[in-house]
């Protein structure tokens, strides 16, 4: 493993004991340009703020580059934000494999028995989970309108979420607008647990989790156990990176598989054009974002999981790459544009 003499950001060899299921690799010896690479490693070590935290490369099922800073280390968790939406939306792959959802054509409204909740909204019968996972619900809420009805500041508060979220109408019809909004995962999340019966924090440790070795994790879960399924997730740098690898693999994890590879390949489909609206990605799909960018000499697609502060899951698939980058910049115009550089810097490094 490729380990940089950044002085004060290296722990001590202790902790970085090897990990089994991920061999190591030097950087050289998968076609990066070690100089490259250091140089940067020394750039992030050395240019302040003192407010990123991890970088963890892997590819070709090994362990490139793992650098951690300012008093982090590998076992460090973080709270990656909006990223976690990504993961909920690897988390209804699961689900569907598991026969707890039959299809992404099914609406929500057949998840929530009117005797069960009588007060739910009969707009929902009109609303598919794939409206959910492409952010195009067309229910009233947007995460940039906090007067919108299904806007997080009416609900996180509550002990129990879903009575209020069932509720809200629709503005818009489903499948015809890109509107940004956490009350699409939170729903997805929803489903999840009335169908496991199980919270999602405990759902993703059992079926996810625990076969991928991640032990330490943080997943906020309210007083009626319902997991924050629109972020309030937290992972180290290297278990994140980890998370990136189902992609990578089509679902599969060693010999087990979690999620089968037909969800997996329409993960990676681009259904809105974001090229207009946002400067790291050209589109949208599945809680994923999609771009293809241009680096050194090579072209390349990738899709990527995007959280505040700077936290990035970057998953190419045709170089069996994922790219994990954890930072704690939250709120600052900065955050996104550094989390690119770097991530431009090790593909561009690539020969």
């Amino acid at each position: 493993m490729f380990i940089s003499s950044c002085g004060k950001t290296q722990p001590p060899d202790k902790l970085r004991k090897s990990i089994y299921d991920l061999p190591v690799a030097s950087p050289e010896g998968l076609g990066f340009n070690q100089d490259s690479v250091e140089s940067l490693l020394r750039s992030i070590a050395n240019t302040p703020p003192n407010d990123f935290r991890g970088v963890v490369v892997i590819k070709n099922n090994k362990m490139v580059i793992e650098e951690y800073f300012n008093t982090f280390w590998r076992n460090s968790i973080h709270d990656i934000r909006s990223a976690g939406k990504s993961i909920t939306a690897l988390l209804l792959g699961v689900a569907l494999k598991e026969g707890l959802v039959q299809d992404l054509e099914q609406n929500v409204f057949s998840f929530f028995p009117r005797e069960k909740y009588p007060f739910i909204n009969d707009d929902y019968k009109k609303i598919k989970l794939k409206h959910l996972l492409d952010m195009s619900s067309g229910l009233d809420a947007d995460t940039d309108d906090p007067g919108s009805f299904g806007h997080a500041v009416h609900w996180i508060a509550k002990e129990d979420w879903k009575e209020y979220l069932l509720k809200v109408p629709l503005i818009s019809t489903p499948g015809s607008k890109w509107v940004y909004a956490d009350i699409n995962a939170l729903l997805i999340g929803a489903v999840i647990e009335e169908t496991s019966g199980m919270s999602l924090r405990d759902f993703a440790q059992k079926k996810v989790f625990d076969p991928l070795g991640i032990e330490q994790f943080y997943w906020y879960t309210n007083a009626s156990n319902q997991t924050g399924a629109a972020g309030n997730l937290y992972l180290s740098t290297l278990d994140f990176a980890k998370l990136g690898m189902l992609v990578v693999n089509e679902g599969k994890w060693q010999n087990s598989q979690i999620i089968d590879p037909t969800y997996i390949e329409k993960l990676k489909e681009e259904v809105f054009d974001l090229s207009s609206i946002n400067p790291f990605a050209d589109g949208y799909g599945m809680m994923w974002y999609k771009s293809r960018r241009a680096f050194g000499s090579k072209t390349l697609h990738y899709l990527f999981a995007s959280g505040n502060g700077g936290n990035h899951l970057v998953v190419i698939p045709s170089e069996e790459m994922v790219i994990a980058l954890t930072s704690s910049a939250y709120g600052q115009r900065y955050a996104h544009r550094r989390s690119y550089n770097i991530m431009s810097k090790i593909l561009a490094s690539l020969r």
